[in-house]
């Protein structure tokens, strides 16, 4: 009866979990904010501080609550080493060679600065030395998880938090590697047994790079020949479970044993086939983390700890914000670059909460610290997209934007909207035939790198106030529309048309079905991605296959017109009047 009651109890569980995954993963990409944030709230509602206080009052909530945490923390504890396996794939040498002035420059100051000041400041809270100094570096990791998704990497924001992220992703290894080794040792046995484990996890360290660069390459190419992702996966795991094993037998975190593995399988052809494979069971095993981290915070602690968890959180987000910001401007960066990235990077990781995890593990710091600082994290990881607003916001205010371009005293150009990848292209198109024309962008990161490469381009936004006004749009011969945003394009036509009811206006469109609502708002031309794709296709094959160039583009452009036509008519005829119905009279 106990068995059957346990086994009912576990299905319960997973069922929520499941259900919480499939809920909010599609949800919050479809808002493009990270799952880590509804994991940890998840965890928060159906944990035992949340819905599942009121299991005794409403017994129906068991069957959508969390009702054993303790069942979960292996599954939560295997999340935390496929984590670290994959941070192991994503460094690569080539990748740190390309970028070791940053990484190993901006990014080692960044960290080693902020875990000691924020050291500092907990060892005056009367912590002690070597746990302020734990809990300060754990502080002072950043989210990659979190960041890189809304910075991205291209941006000069972008790059300098992949390099800040990147020494912190390597750091990793030497602070999980030490608090490994304290683990055993941090109350009796001294430094005797902190030696012993030390070299013998060095020793299991260099036999796993030995063994690993020898024998992985040819386990993962028979995997490869079988074609069989089953098997793939099967080597995947093995290998991960079996560094995990091997370094957690000398006394080390298993998770130093994941890392390594991902370091060596990161070298091989086979890392992407790897980490796309894991990438499911990774972020689900990620999920029950997050989710044991969500459940750990009870509301009633928070609400009496209120101001000082209010304090501590705001303390580390502006200690590190301000900190990050002045080590950028030092190396060089804009002062816009700067304060966005300064702020973007201030908020605690996830992989914060591993290390508050080994050094709890390491008797380093007391529990009732570590949820303290764990409920620190989890708020300073929610808010990391409102930080992302912010920073931008901020980055303004400091470095005021150029100034936008007047149009009085210029001959009439062509005004194009969005210099992006298409925005450019069109550029380079009009310079070719010698007609003038200026850009105009709301991204000042883009304004900065198109004048670099000669275009004319200045910041404004063509939706709001007289922008358009002063780059001359009453004389301009015509008005390009490139920005690869569908609603606002759609906006954007139908305003200016009401506005110049006479002005050539050419819009970037992606679909068909896009084309026909822009030429309804009043385009005079509409280029559907998907039309124009395809009919390069067509004039490739048709080449190919012997046909006649010229032939060829005849037909191609009557083609071309046709469906302009056809779209054309399409609009036209959806703003026919409707004929009102004796339902609609009566009604």
């Amino acid at each position: 009866m106990t068995e059957t009651l346990s086994q009912s109890t576990m299905l319960s569980d997973a069922l929520v979990i499941l259900g919480a995954a499939g809920i909010v993963i599609p949800v919050f990409h479809r808002f493009r904010i990270t799952p880590v944030i509804g994991f940890i709230m998840i965890g928060l509602l159906v944990g035992p501080f949340g819905l599942g206080r009121l299991v005794p009052q409403a017994p129906w909530l068991y069957h959508v609550t969390i009702t054993e945490p303790e069942a979960l923390e292996p599954f939560a504890e295997f999340g935390i080493v496929l984590l670290l396996f994959t941070i192991g794939l994503e460094l690569s040498f080539n990748r740190l060679w390309a970028m070791r002035r940053l990484v190993f420059g901006l990014g080692a100051l960044e960290l080693l600065i902020i875990g000691a000041l924020l050291a500092l400041v907990l060892s005056m809270t009367g912590l002690e030395t070597t746990p302020a100094f734990a809990l300060g570096f754990a502080l002072a990791l950043s989210s990659t998880a979190i960041v890189l998704p809304i910075s991205g990497t291209s941006s000069p924001v972008g790059r300098a938090a992949l390099s800040m992220l990147l020494f912190e992703d390597i750091a990793i290894v030497p602070i999980i590697f030490v608090l490994g080794a304290l683990a055993p040792y941090a109350q009796s046995e001294g430094w005797e047994g902190l030696v012993g484990t030390l070299w013998q996890g060095l020793l299991v360290v260099v036999a796993l790079l030995v063994v690993g660069r020898m024998l992985l390459p040819r386990l993962f190419a028979q995997a490869a020949r079988t074609k069989s992702p089953e098997l793939f996966l099967a080597a995947s795991l093995l290998v991960v479970m079996g560094a995990s094993l091997a370094t957690a037998a000398t006394g080390l975190s298993p998770i130093v044993g994941a890392l390594i593995a991902g370091l060596l399988i990161a070298e091989t052809e086979y890392h992407g086939e790897v980490e796309g494979i894991i990438e499911p069971f990774k972020g689900l095993a990620l999920g029950i983390f997050l989710i044991t981290v969500g459940m750990s915070i009870d509301l009633a602690k928070v609400w009496a700890q209120a101001g000082s968890i209010a304090l501590a959180v705001l303390g580390v987000l502006v200690l590190k914000a301000i900190v990050t910001s002045v080590l950028l401007r030092l190396m060089g960066a804009r002062r816009s670059t700067a304060a966005e990235t300064g702020v973007l990077m201030a908020s605690p990781s996830e992989t914060t909460l591993i290390v508050l995890s080994a050094a709890t593990a390491a008797l380093l710091i007391d529990r009732d610290t570590a949820q303290f600082w764990q409920i620190v994290t989890a708020l300073g990881l929610t808010v990391t997209p409102l930080l992302a607003r912010l920073g931008r916001t901020v980055a303004r205010r400091v470095e005021p934007v150029p100034e936008i371009d007047e149009g009085s005293g210029t001959a009439p150009r062509v005004i194009v909207i969005g210099i992006g990848r298409v925005g450019r292209l069109v550029a380079d198109m009009l310079e070719v035939h010698g007609k003038p024309y200026i850009a105009i962008d709301s991204d000042a990161d883009m304004i900065e790198r198109a004048r670099r490469k000669g275009y004319q381009a200045t910041f404004g936004d063509a939706g709001r106030g007289n922008a358009l006004d002063r780059l001359g749009i009453n004389t301009a011969p015509a008005v390009i529309l490139t920005m690869d945003e569908p609603v606002l394009a759609q906006r954007l036509t139908s305003k200016l048309r009401k506005e110049h009811p006479d002005l050539p206006i050419i819009v970037r469109a992606r679909d068909l079905a896009h084309a026909t609502r822009l030429y309804r708002a009043g385009a005079s031309h509409a280029v559907p991605e998907t039309l124009e794709s395809s009919l390069q296709l067509s004039e490739a094959v048709l080449v190919d296959l012997g046909v006649a160039m010229g032939p060829v583009i005849a037909s191609i452009h009557e083609k071309r017109d046709e469906f302009r036509a056809l779209l054309q008519s399409e609009a036209a005829l959806d703003h026919r009047p409707k004929l009102r119905t004796g339902a609609q009279d009566l009604g």
